[in-house]
């Protein structure tokens, strides 16, 4: 099959990229370069079964007039959006242009290279704060970041392509993600304030936030699963991608990346109740849908966010 990924550069796009090559996929991926890395496709580079065209998505008119041509499609697998939910915060212009104007975009080359199933990233956030179990039910979604608001934007925009010109729909939503190559997040950032300061970690909000960490290995595996399960069912798929937990603190994250790396830490909390503007600090996440499917995660949120430790400190030289 010939599949088109982008923000196929990317912690989870450039993984992915990977898992479909080794099914003996053809696969053309796109990335702007901004977040993803050419270094996470080096694997990826060195297959004759794999194309690398380096684009900006959010800017249509920027899109190299080659790519194209170089459909038909079987599918699209839409990995490339903002992840700095932060940044969105003081500009909401950066998620309305990498994740909402990407998935127009992307949904756009769909109908010209004539793939008709789409795979979306989406994610945990556009539920918003709510004080039940998130299950893919739960309404109203009401999200309290950009970051959410234009994820949740692009989902209604690929379920109405599900009408037109896309026979199958999957979007699938996401917890926190980790392992290697990751470009951010929690594991990522205490990683880089520890090789700025090795005697104190300063860290957001006050510890307590807890949420359910799946490792980019599994959310592979599942999103694989879930596709391969309901092919030939058309129409929209959603599924929770995630631990079957209630997740691991900030705190005891912290505490791990403080021992990977020697030890010799203090941690400093900021204090309140969450790390930043938008920030869900806890929230409870139903997969019992994707478990009915067939797939459970290996690994508990805390293996996962050891293993994820390990991996980020070896990387980053602690």
């Amino acid at each position: 099959m010939k599949m088109l990924v982008t923000g196929s550069a990317g912690f989870i796009g450039s993984h992915l990229v990977d898992a479909l090559l080794a099914r003996g996929a053809n696969v053309v991926g796109t990335d702007n370069l901004v977040r993803g890395r050419r270094a996470n496709l080096s694997a990826a580079l060195a297959n004759e079964g794999f194309t690398f065209i380096e684009a900006e998505l959010g800017d249509p008119e920027a899109l190299p007039a080659a790519l194209p041509a170089l459909g038909p499609f079987d599918m699209v697998w839409h990995m490339a959006a903002n992840s700095d939910i932060a940044a969105g915060v003081d500009d909401d212009g950066i998620d309305f242009r990498d994740t909402f104007q990407t998935t127009r975009t992307a949904l756009a080359l769909a109908r010209a290279c004539h793939a008709r199933r789409f795979v979306f990233a989406s994610t945990s956030a556009v539920y918003g704060e709510l004080d039940e179990t998130l299950v893919e039910t739960t309404g109203p979604l009401l999200p309290i970041s950009n970051y959410g608001a234009m994820k949740l934007a692009a989902e209604a925009a690929i379920s109405a392509a599900a009408e037109t010109f896309i026979d199958a729909a999957w979007i699938m939503r996401f917890p926190n993600v980790i392992g290697a190559r990751a470009t951010h997040g929690v594991i990522y950032d205490f990683c880089g304030k520890l090789l700025a300061d090795r005697e104190v970690l300063t860290v957001l909000g006050n510890g307590t936030q807890q949420k359910p960490y799946l490792h980019v290995a599994e959310l592979i595996e599942a999103m694989l699963f879930i596709v391969d399960a309901t092919a030939e069912t058309p129409g929209r798929h959603l599924y929770n991608i995630g631990p079957e937990d209630s997740g691991v603190s900030v705190a005891d994250i912290a505490a791990a990346v403080i021992e990977r790396a020697g030890g010799l830490a203090r941690i400093a909390y900021t204090g309140g109740d969450r790390g930043w503007v938008g920030d869900v600090p806890r929230f409870a996440y139903s997969t019992q849908k994707l478990a009915d499917l067939g797939w459970s995660p290996k690994l508990s949120s805390h293996d996962a966010m050891l293993r994820a430790v390990a991996e980020c400190c070896q990387e980053r030289g602690l």
